[in-house]
């Protein structure tokens, strides 16, 4: 598991003569599950799901649902059941606890969506195994409270749920034309003869999230020169202004 996902968001308040306190920041956190440390397009965690059920936005969609809610429920019930869990045996128990998690979702959606539940197939189960829940369980619900540890969950699950969404969106619209929601809404923005089939086949997730995690890395890069940039103008002024 990746020791970049127990690094939390955790401000120390020492005041003078009392006891150190810690101020969790629930804002910044929740920030940074869903954008600066995405699990997807920063983490690069759990692609088997990523890109094996975003050919179409309704299984993007439906896959990010079922995450967010089962790494909520999953972190609430490793921060209630960790403090009186052994070390020796905390790996098992949080597994157990996300496996019962997951077949209860499972059981659900095959009987109130059961086209989503054939769409999704093999990848909805292997949640189990999905390492954003057991990595965030163990790096961080285990060893805070409650209400952070759903915060967490939200964030992160949340970062996912978008993630998934935008590469679904991407694969369908350009692999087929059109969008299709639950039967909600179809939406077709150019002729179907003018689609790139191959962004809904599996080789062409590879191209979309590599499409994705280049441009994003490529506006990181941009905001990061020119920060650098504004830093050295900043302390060129300084300077000047010393001498002068």
């Amino acid at each position: 598991m990746s020791s970049e996902l127990a690094m939390e968001s955790l401000d120390v308040v020492a005041p003078a003569g009392s006891k150190t306190k810690e101020r969790f920041d629930y804002k910044g956190h929740f920030i940074k599950g869903v954008i600066v440390e995405n699990p997807v397009f920063k983490m690069l965690l759990a692609l088997c799901p990523v890109l094996g059920v975003t050919a179409t936005l309704i299984n993007g969609v439906g896959m990010g649902v079922i995450v967010i809610f089962a790494l909520t429920v999953a972190n609430a019930m490793v921060a209630i059941v960790s403090k009186f869990t052994p070390d020796e045996v905390r790996i098992p128990v949080f597994i157990t606890i996300i496996a019962t998690l997951i077949t209860a979702i499972e059981m659900l959606v095959q009987a109130f969506l059961p086209n989503l539940f054939a769409a999704l197939g093999i990848f909805l189960p292997l949640v189990v195994t999905n390492c954003i829940l057991l990595g965030r369980a163990e790096a961080f619900a285990a060893k805070n409270k409650f209400l952070p540890s759903v915060v967490d969950g939200l964030s992160f699950g949340l970062g996912f749920a978008l993630a998934v969404s935008l590469l679904s969106f991407i694969r369908e619209l350009i692999g087929t034309g059109a969008l299709n929601f639950f039967d909600l809404f179809y939406l077709r923005l150019f002729p179907q003869q003018f689609a790139i089939g191959l962004f809904v086949q599996p080789l062409g997730a590879f191209i979309a999230l590599g499409l994705i995690i280049g441009v994003m890395f490529s506006f990181r890069l941009s905001k990061e020169e020119q920060e650098k940039k504004a830093a050295t103008a900043q302390k060129t002024a300084k300077l000047a202004k010393s001498v002068a």
